[in-house]
């Protein structure tokens, strides 16, 4: 009897201590239940134990800490004391699930919006519901199929920089409701099929291809830059409320500056810039010069280098695919998409990822910036202009979405009646089409200018580039100490000698033998010409696709094969002008290119196709390499900038970034300052021929020393 007496105590023992762990998950909730599912999840990422179980359980314990945070902040009869306690704990499981995503960045995935919950995963929020005391919902949605994971796409990448962002507050559940799309109300207009009728209103119709916009209050730009009133206009309508804008100018009239500051005025940050990789550096530049108290950052290759805190985001077509992903779950309030043709075909992966993310903006953001930018004519192809207009909202799939069907109902006009196509031309236009000619506005822009496009060799090429530049700087330091160490002087001087670099850098130049022990300063800009070789064709091909006709200029045989093979492979007709062509071929390329409305480039030899051209049917160049003197690039531009010329010519002046490339740029254009203020009757002696190579060994010297300790 007494041992039967004992059992009987020890379990009314347990019974009460049940009853007490009840009572107590009662008291507290939710938050017990977490805080032992979060410490199992930690436990078994230290331990590198991440099964699917573990994943499901850290997606639930992150989807029940949104939902609490969420019902306790909006919890009417809550004490501020009761809340700041609860919100208090809640952080705690959220700083303990963030530490274990950045040990496991995979686990990231599962707090996307659209990520979807597994049967196991519904199945456990209901057990941890149970668990707390609470009654979960009647029927949860299943799912139709599994939660994203790194193995369904092994190319997607999440930076560690990125990681971070998202770590600085990634539990917070969104608030898409200010975003909600509005539904086109086609009512006249219903059962009508639109799009065709859309595109071939530009076609049929001869209204004028530019939206008409606001006269600008100021011209002003950041430190001493100007606007161009044509460019003003444009920032002046995204500063009243516009949105959207297919930008089509013809390049050389600063499309990049005008996205940058309609980014600004409408307050549009973050930003995503999307461009092709030849210009992703030129934009970082463009946007330190136009909105410099916005960050910007660039994505090469995995994004491991990036600032995942910039304001603006740029990343070229060839690498999207890896980062759509994070990219989508940022919260832009902006994008750009720079040479928009790029994504005419809708079946392509590029058009695809550029069209998820415009979208996955505009769930997000109540009236988002959205801007393509493209120098091609719209009349031609219009229909590869579908996916644009459904990258900027104004169409999708199968319809117009709701402001430019209001538009077309507003016209009362149906397909059938023979206005409505002048109507729906400029409905569409009004939605933002901007179409400016250089011929057009003249009067704006210089005659004649240099546009420098800073290109980043970031391959196995530019790598071994910066190596030998190194190597050289390093070998003109030992000359100038060993220099500095044996010489006769009784007159110190205080710190670097600069009559003892530009000796050096002479002594550099010309010995013989500093080929045979490493790189010279010739061979080294050799191979940066060859090195962007690439990159300068690219550019100069998608000039030829915008504009018509482009000069493309090299110094080295090497490039100007380089450039030729980009231009057969692409299908793009050229002709070539060289110096060891006899008279007769050279005359016959020299009339292909000046007669033939086929052939899109000239491509010439720096050296002997800089003077005796007349080549003014172009009014772009390429300049893919750098001359050693002003004189020799400004003989080459004078090819297109000479009498017959009818608009303003633009020179491309292709610069790789962060290489003895950019010196010299600034040595031409130093040389180019001096002379014109000698022509303007200056005292200054300008040579005729500068020594730019004693100038950028020894500027290249003079860097190396101030570097050092």
């Amino acid at each position: 009897m007494a041992r039967r007496g004992q059992r009987q105590s020890g379990a009314s023992s347990t019974a009460s201590r049940r009853r007490r762990r009840v009572r107590d998950v009662e008291v507290d909730g939710i938050l017990p239940v977490l805080a032992k599912a979060v410490r199992e999840v930690e436990g078994a990422v230290e331990r590198a134990n991440v099964r699917p179980s573990v994943r499901t359980k850290f997606q639930v314990v992150a989807l029940l800490v949104r939902e609490e945070r969420a019902r306790v902040n909006a919890d009417p009869s809550a004490t501020d004391a009761y809340r700041a306690e609860q919100l208090r704990r809640l952080d705690g499981i959220a700083t303990i699930l963030a530490k274990t995503a950045a040990r496991d960045t995979s686990l990231l995935a599962l707090l996307a919006e659209d990520a979807v919950m597994s049967e196991a995963a519904v199945s456990l929020k209901r057990e941890m519901l149970l668990a707390a005391g609470a009654e979960p919902p009647a029927e949860e949605p299943a799912p139709s199929e599994p939660p994203t994971t790194p193995e369904t796409n092994a190319r997607r990448v999440v930076p560690q920089s990125v990681v971070s962002r998202q770590l600085a507050n990634p539990f917070l559940a969104p608030d898409f409701s200010s975003a909600a799309p509005r539904e086109p109300q086609a009512r006249r207009l219903a059962g009508w099929e639109l799009i065709g009728p859309l595109l071939k209103s530009f076609e049929y119709a001869a209204a004028s291809a530019s939206k008409t916009l606001p006269e600008p209050s100021s011209l002003r730009a950041p430190g001493a830059l100007e606007l161009m009133p044509h460019q003003a206009r444009l920032v002046a309508a995204a500063a009243a409320g516009h949105r959207t804008f297919l930008l089509a100018d013809e390049p050389g009239l600063g499309k990049t500056a005008q996205a940058l500051l309609a980014a600004q005025a409408a307050n549009a940050y973050p930003l995503l810039v999307v461009v092709p990789n030849v210009v992703k550096t030129n934009w970082a530049r463009e946007a330190h010069l136009w909105t410099p108290k916005r960050t910007a950052t660039v994505i090469h290759g995995d994004g491991d280098s990036i600032d995942g805190f910039a304001d603006i985001v740029i990343v070229n077509y060839d690498v999207l695919d890896r980062h759509v992903g994070w990219l989508g779950d940022l919260g832009f309030r902006g994008m750009v998409v720079d040479e928009a043709h790029f994504i005419k075909n809708k079946k392509s992966q590029r058009s695809r990822n550029v069209l998820q993310l415009s979208e996955r903006i505009r769930t997000r953001t109540a009236r988002p910036l959205l801007m393509a930018l493209t120098g091609t004519p719209l009349i031609n192809d219009i229909e590869d202009f579908t996916a644009i207009w459904q990258f900027l909202g104004w169409i999708d799939d199968k319809a117009p979405r709701a402001e430019l069907m209001e538009s077309l109902e507003r016209s009362g006009l149906t397909p059938a009646d023979p206005g409505f196509y002048a109507a729906a031309r400029a409905s569409v236009i009004d939605l933002g089409i901007v179409r400016r000619r250089k011929v057009d506005v003249a009067a704006d822009i210089p005659a004649r200018r240099v546009a420098d496009l800073p290109v980043e060799l970031d391959d196995a090429a530019g790598r071994s580039i910066r190596e030998a530049e190194r190597e050289l700087a390093d070998r003109l330091v030992a000359r100038y100490q060993s220099a500095l160490a044996t010489r006769n002087s009784d007159a110190p001087v205080d710190g670097i000698d600069h009559e003892l670099v530009r000796r050096v850098a002479g002594w550099e130049r010309s010995d013989p033998d500093t080929a045979k022990t490493g790189e010279n300063v010739f061979s080294l800009v050799r191979r940066i010409g060859n090195a962007k070789a690439g990159l300068a064709a690219d550019y100069a091909a998608q000039l030829a696709h915008n504009v018509g006709k482009v000069v493309f200029f090299a110094r080295h045989i090497e490039v100007m094969d380089t450039a030729e093979k980009l231009f057969t492979e692409r299908g793009i007709r050229y002709s070539s002008i060289r110096g060891d062509q006899t008279a007769r071929t050279r005359q016959k390329n020299i009339d292909a290119f000046v007669n033939d409305p086929d052939v899109s480039i000239a491509v010439c030899s720096l050296l002997t196709a800089g003077v005796g051209l007349n080549l003014q049917v172009a009014s772009n160049v390429v300049l893919a390499e750098l001359s050693w003197t002003n004189a020799e690039q400004t003989q080459a531009i004078d090819r297109v900038h000479r009498i017959g010329q009818e608009e303003p010519v633009t020179a491309w002046r292709i610069i790789a970034a962060q290489t003895i490339d950019t010196r010299i740029a600034d040595l031409i254009d130093t040389k180019a300052g001096l002379a014109a203020r000698a022509l303007d009757g200056s005292d200054e002696e300008v040579s005729s021929s500068a020594d730019f190579q004693l100038e950028a060994l020894a500027a290249l010297l003079t860097n190396a020393l101030t570097a050092l300790p």
